[in-house]
């Protein structure tokens, strides 16, 4: 693989890792302005699986980015976090209460 081709995969690889990065903190915003409901706070329990989304795909692709290793594997670690972060949220959009 040339270099060229290393550092466009590489590109890419960051460009899903920032998408899934960007996401996980939007979440933050989201569950922070979700109607109160009972006034538990159970909706801010969503933070522990998609900090674990977040921790499994995301962090390693971070890495792997960073010492510049692996940039196809990266990317095909990211779409599964974008994928696993798609499913656990469209259950949990289900969940919080409307207003």
């Amino acid at each position: 693989m040339t270099a060229s081709t290393s550092a466009n995969f590489r590109k890419i690889a960051a460009l899903v890792a920032a998408a899934g990065t960007l996401f996980w903190l939007y979440t933050f915003y989201f569950i922070a302005h979700v109607p109160p409901g009972d006034g538990t706070g159970f909706q801010w329990l969503a933070v522990f699986p998609l900090g674990m989304i977040f921790m499994l795909f995301f962090v390693p692709a971070w890495l792997l980015i960073a010492i510049g290793r692996l940039p196809r594997f990266t990317i095909v670690v990211g779409l599964c976090g974008l994928v696993a972060f798609a499913i656990i949220w469209s259950q949990l959009l289900n969940e919080f209460p409307k207003s």
